[in-house]
């Protein structure tokens, strides 16, 4: 008797701890960006002396993720390479043109294949990143928030990250030379990410 009342309370047990959302429930859940609610950035140094920031405003991706286990969680994302925009329109031109990305030839860049791995109190997100059909392993450290339940329904994550690449590995190489010895455009690119993605 003793047995079958530890059996019948190991399955209440089981049971209960799914239907209370307990960690035994958790599992890798899918997650569409939100691009009205989500940026994604990056900034240069010019003429080594001020920042020039800028975004893309057209992209899209999903986001698997695990609050339990991050080797389960992974993100695609695609960005539109014509929506650069840094407020003038003189300069967007030059940085769609041949000098830079050349969006007519390359209309896309991707990061691809990202892995979430714990770094300190935040996360790491490792994955394929390509420009100008040159792909490079790229990191990004940053924090992951919720999953959280909307007022307006529906479950979201948000993510907020960034991280540093040198465009010349991308064969972005348009620079000219300053009289002080510095650079017209520095080669190192800050990306920076803020992402709210709901779950499909």
């Amino acid at each position: 008797m003793q047995k079958q009342l530890k059996g019948f309370w190991a399955l209440f047990v089981l049971a209960g701890s799914f239907v209370l959302g307990s960690p035994l429930a958790f599992c890798a859940e899918t997650y569409q960006i939100d691009a009205v609610h989500s940026r994604i950035g990056f900034a240069v140094k010019h003429m080594m002396v001020s920042t020039t920031k800028g975004e893309f405003t057209d992209y899209q991706g999903t986001i698997t993720y695990d609050p339990d286990d991050l080797k389960a969680s992974t993100a695609d994302i695609v960005v539109k390479t014509p929506s650069i925009n840094t407020r003038n329109e003189k300069r967007d031109e030059h940085l769609k043109s041949a000098d830079f990305l050349e969006v007519e030839k390359f209309p896309e860049i991707t990061f691809k294949n990202v892995k979430f791995v714990k770094q300190g109190d935040g996360i790491a997100m490792t994955g394929d990143l390509t420009i100008k059909n040159v792909t490079k392993t790229t990191t990004l450290f940053g924090q992951v928030s919720g999953p959280v339940k909307s007022p307006m329904g529906g479950t979201v994550i948000g993510i907020e990250a960034d991280g540093a690449i040198n465009r010349q590995d991308f064969g972005v190489s348009f620079n000219k030379q300053m009289d002080n010895g510095g650079l017209l455009v520095d080669d190192v690119v800050l990306i920076q990410v803020s992402i709210e993605a709901d779950k499909k």
